[in-house]
């Protein structure tokens, strides 16, 4: 007799995806209803991404909800977490800010860890926000999620005496938005297209915002793979010192980070 996980497993199988055991078992693991989560496997095997599929996402430890229109949390933007927590220390009173919030994972586990940091998410869409206003809902957490542009320069005008500011800006180059997986298709192209060369929020934001900082001030960034040395060029021309990359667990420079003096 065939097991529900076995049966879920054949059709992710058959349908190319490369874990298809593994998620098989997450489908079960969320999903009570059998027709349900077969429904989801079927779904799945189609190449819609199973993050949606299942309405939710685990990101440093937390349940983010994601759907249509948001941006899915991935482990590679916990290094980014985790450099801004290994550089704050833990009890001095912090003000910071999340540019492009999205589903609000990163302001969201900053808050967590650091429950003396004000912080808030900024965000275009109002779609993804609508994502980020109820996580930190589900988590009972006090960060406000604003609709705006971050590019504008009267935005950035608004804030002032910041000791942090993190950003995971949409950063994939002209030619990755050409070649994109199909699950990645499903995702925002917004929260994902970065430009000619990827770059383009990189050089607005650290212009803009870089006097919202206080001297002394961290700018951190998710960046994409080759771009650790072209965004720390760009922080390193607009005044920012002691620039560091930090790779992620597979070695890849994902985060670069600068002080303001």
């Amino acid at each position: 007799m065939v097991t529900p996980h076995e049966e879920l497993t054949e059709i992710l199988r058959q349908g190319g995806i490369e874990d298809a055991e593994l998620e098989a078992k997450w489908i079960l693991e969320d999903i009570d209803n059998f027709e349900t989560a077969r429904e989801i496997a079927k779904r799945r095997a189609n190449r819609e991404p199973l993050q949606y599929l299942l309405g939710a996402w685990e990101f440093f430890g937390m349940k983010m909800l994601v759907g249509d229109g948001v941006l899915i949390p991935r482990a590679d933007t916990e290094t980014l977490v985790e450099a801004v927590l290994e550089r704050i220390p833990n009890g001095k009173p912090c003000k910071g800010i999340d540019l492009c919030t999205g589903s609000g994972c990163i302001a969201l586990a900053l808050r967590q860890n650091l429950p003396q940091m004000e912080i808030c998410g900024l965000d275009l869409s109002e779609q993804a926000l609508s994502y980020a206003k109820k996580n930190a809902h589900l988590h009972g957490l006090n960060v406000p999620m604003l609709q705006c542009d971050v590019c504008d320069v009267s935005v950035a005008a608004a804030y002032r005496d910041l000791d942090v500011i993190v950003s995971n800006p949409p950063y994939l180059t002209a030619e990755d938005m050409e070649n994109l997986q199909t699950e990645v298709t499903y995702e925002p192209r917004t929260a994902l297209d970065g430009g000619a060369d990827g770059l383009d929020f990189y050089r607005t934001i650290t212009e803009c915002w870089r006097t919202s900082l206080k001297t002394g001030g961290m700018l951190a960034f998710e960046v994409g793979i080759h771009q650790a040395m072209d965004v720390s060029e760009i922080l390193e021309q607009r005044g920012f010192t002691n620039v560091q990359r930090i790779p992620d667990l597979n070695g890849i420079d994902r985060v670069v980070l600068g002080y303001l003096t």
